[in-house]
């Protein structure tokens, strides 16, 4: 069993805002982040989320203002495959294939089921709590996305070298969350941790963890059962 080094490697650069008549704006700071695959070197960095859940309440914080959420099938293929969305944002699901999907999720983030619907139509679901939701299709194994839904404006998605940005951070204390794809989640859970971000920036630290990864296994049908291999779909 090899082992694999994560690494995550965060530094704030401060911005602030232009004052407005005698009062000055909250400053803000960007915070830069960049999460290191060691033993995986070679290869792009999994797709990464990172956030940031203010500890302190802040009215002020708000999303960009709405926007329409979709993951298209398209060529037995989810697009995008990562979506970050506000908690209680509805995301659609059209169909952009001649031929049917089911799209489903079974796991804690939200679970549903969309059941057989053809093609050129739309179904849609709303993400009502926060957590990370695996998307499948029920009749096409080789189809999967991802759904994290967040309290916070403040995330960002890595890059495939494992740099990420989250812009314009109010000065304050916050909790440090990242989702990574393939790296168990008690491997995620013991990378949270507080930190603080000044008005001036200042480094937020290093966080070194040792992981043993495990192997990924084929995800099982909406019926808890292994997909049929000898299947031949009409669709």
């Amino acid at each position: 069993m090899w082992r694999l080094r994560f690494l995550i490697v965060l530094t704030v650069a401060a911005a602030l805002l232009p004052r407005t008549g005698a009062l000055a704006q909250q400053p803000t700071n960007d915070v830069h982040l960049h999460l290191a695959f060691p033993g995986n070197a070679k290869r792009p960095a999994p797709p990464t989320v990172v956030w940031l859940k203010p500890l302190l309440p802040m009215p002020d914080l708000q999303f960009p203002p709405h926007k329409t959420y979709t993951l298209l099938q398209k060529n037995r293929t989810f697009i995008p495959h990562l979506l970050v969305v506000p908690v209680a944002t509805e995301v659609f699901f059209p169909n952009s294939d001649p031929f049917y999907h089911n799209v489903f999720s079974l796991f804690d983030g939200k679970r549903f089921d969309l059941g057989l619907y053809e093609a050129g139509s739309t179904k849609g679901v709303t993400f009502s709590r926060e957590g990370v939701s695996y998307i499948f299709c029920n009749i096409h194994p080789e189809m999967s996305a991802v759904v994290v839904a967040l309290t916070t404006p403040l995330y960002a998605i890595a890059d495939s070298a494992g740099a990420a940005d989250v812009h314009s951070v109010p000065a304050g204390e916050y909790e440090l969350h990242t989702w990574a794809e393939g790296v168990p989640q008690p491997v995620l859970d013991r990378l949270t941790h507080r930190v603080r971000v000044g008005p001036n920036g200042g480094d937020l630290g290093l966080v070194s963890v040792r992981i043993a990864p495990v192997r990924t296994t084929a995800h099982t049908n909406k019926f808890g059962q292994p997909y049929d291999k000898d299947a031949k779909p009409t669709y």
